[in-house]
């Protein structure tokens, strides 16, 4: 029996350029599996551009030069072999403002299954069950288990966004990345969508982009900060908050710039 891999995420020496600036410098991290981990620094720092790296979205746009290793569950997601169908349906991503389809939530859950599995295996009772686990999951199936024809756009936020997730979840992704999801959530919508990430870790390794240190430091095991495209420091959350290693880490945690 193989050993259970320990980094879900590893990077060496990343570096990322648009066009002629580099927003990446040698980026060295190892990022373990079944953990929350945030992305903390001051807006430009590279947070987003380091996400966008794990699921290679930011090689669509044709002015991106990435040099350096980024490795997924083991595998480097730039060899000849990796598919990038397979790579984004591994290392699913949640986005700022919730983006449910304009379609009803049963269709925003197998919207991924119907794209990814040959049309002669989709039975409905394979749809049917994929869609009461993914809302089990995310705690909306009892409130939406007689009413799945409903429109997901009406649906308040923080139900659109657990939605969002959801959504993810029939494709069996190991990795979520969530860039700021609870920037446009009020209170209990942020405190619902932390808690979920809670009940899901362990099953999936999360890392997270927020501005918030508050929820960085509840809602998280550990922590990265960023600065000018570097890396500053990585640790367990409760020991980069209260004993930084880096004066820059504690000038920022203490809100003295960013």
């Amino acid at each position: 029996m193989s050993a259970p891999i320990q980094h879900s995420i590893t990077t060496r020496g990343l570096n990322l350029w648009y066009a002629r600036f580099q927003a990446l410098i040698n980026v060295s991290l190892d990022i373990k599996a079944g953990l929350i981990t945030s992305l903390i620094g001051p807006s430009g720092c590279g947070k987003t551009t380091l996400l966008r790296c794990f699921n290679r979205v930011n090689e669509r746009y044709g002015y991106v030069i990435t040099t350096g290793e980024i490795t997924i569950l083991g595998k480097n997601i730039y060899d000849a072999d990796v598919s990038l169908v397979e790579l984004r349906k591994t290392v699913g991503m949640v986005f700022q403002r919730p983006n449910p389809l304009p379609i009803s939530v049963y269709e925003n859950v197998v919207f991924g299954l119907r794209i990814h599995t040959e049309k002669r295996k989709l039975k409905r009772s394979l749809l049917d069950e994929a869609v009461e686990m993914a809302l089990t999951e995310v705690g909306l199936w009892e409130d939406f288990k007689s009413r799945l024809d409903v429109k997901a756009t009406s649906l308040q936020l923080e139900q659109q966004q657990k939605l969002c997730i959801a959504r993810l979840l029939p494709l069996k992704p190991r990795i979520i990345l969530m860039d700021e999801p609870c920037s446009a959530l009020d209170v209990e919508g942020t405190k619902a969508i932390e808690d979920l990430m809670f009940s899901l870790k362990g099953r999936y390794t999360f890392l997270v982009v927020t501005h918030n240190m508050a929820q960085a430091r509840r809602a998280s095991d550990e922590c990265i900060f960023m600065l000018l495209g570097e890396v500053i420091e990585h640790g367990r959350t409760e020991e980069l908050f209260l004993t930084p290693k880096h004066p820059k880490t504690a000038e920022y945690i203490e809100g003295r710039y960013g």
